[in-house]
């Protein structure tokens, strides 16, 4: 592992010390350091960005991999930030520099191109879809949820976690986005396996998946769990533990997705 990653580890957290500003993720010999800084950018509209940062073991020699998420820029928008920073990266002496990417970022550099389309993001629906997937396994409940609610945020779904004898997962939001989630559970050390070592969902199925119409919902369907009904670019967590049939039905009813329920019968036998 290398030790100007853990270095700069510690340095950013006395840095970005503000509530929620800086999380360490990962700290691992084969995978890294994985460090997640949330910031502003932007002079007259402030943008809000999540920046992830994964050291390799060789950095600072190799120049790490970034992910960005925000909650007002569309999806292709976050690519073209990750884009520039990655070509910044590379431009850069083999030196610690995560703090100086972000710094260069803040600058307004990145975001002042698209800004008009950006502030249209929020009115702009998309195609939205509704998927049901079943994961194999959750051992590690804390770990597991805490990276399903990182996700969801960071995507911007509307995510429901069902918990019984099947573990499911509803899902709305933009197809593409739920295509990232799915990627990310089969990619993405979330779990521990029965030997305790950390692995991945890679035995996670999809069941279902379709377009979102408002029809297939109701005024207390997925979208309008939690404290209000949701809006585009937002997004909403919720977990349930059920344990019967029947309460699993009545969960699949409470988010307006009994015909999707309907379509993924007969469940798999465990």
């Amino acid at each position: 592992m290398s030790e100007s990653a853990l270095e700069e580890a510690a340095v950013l957290s006395a840095i970005y010390c503000g509530d929620g500003e800086y999380q360490l993720i990962q700290v691992s010999a084969d995978g890294g350091v994985v460090v997640e800084i949330k910031t502003c950018v932007g002079d007259v509209r402030r943008v809000e960005l999540s920046l992830s940062f994964s050291l390799p073991p060789q950095y600072p020699l190799c120049p790490p991999d970034i992910s960005v998420a925000s909650p007002v820029l569309s999806r292709e928008q976050c690519q073209d930030v990750r884009r520039k920073l990655l070509e910044q990266a590379a431009a850069l002496p083999a030196e610690p520099m995560v703090h100086q990417l972000v710094c260069w970022l803040q600058s307004g550099e990145v975001t002042s191109e698209g800004d008009e389309e950006a502030a249209r993001v929020e009115d702009a629906g998309g195609e939205e879809w509704t998927t049901v997937l079943l994961l194999d396994h959750m051992r590690s409940r804390g770990r597991y949820v805490k990276m399903l609610e990182r996700w969801t945020e960071q995507l911007h779904l509307t995510t429901r976690l069902l918990s019984g004898r099947w573990i499911l997962v509803l899902l709305r939001g933009a197809k593409t986005d739920i295509k990232e989630f799915c990627h990310l559970l089969k990619t993405v050390k979330v779990d521990v396996d029965s030997s305790g070592k950390k692995c991945k969902e890679r035995m996670m199925k999809v069941l279902c998946e379709r377009p979102f119409t408002f029809s297939s919902s109701s005024k207390h369907g997925l979208a309008s769990q939690g404290s209000g009904t949701k809006r585009s670019g937002e997004s909403c967590f919720l977990e349930k533990e059920y344990q019967s049939t029947l309460e699993l039905t009545e969960a699949f009813q409470e988010a307006g997705m009994a015909e999707m329920y309907q379509q993924i019968l007969p469940l798999p036998t465990l």
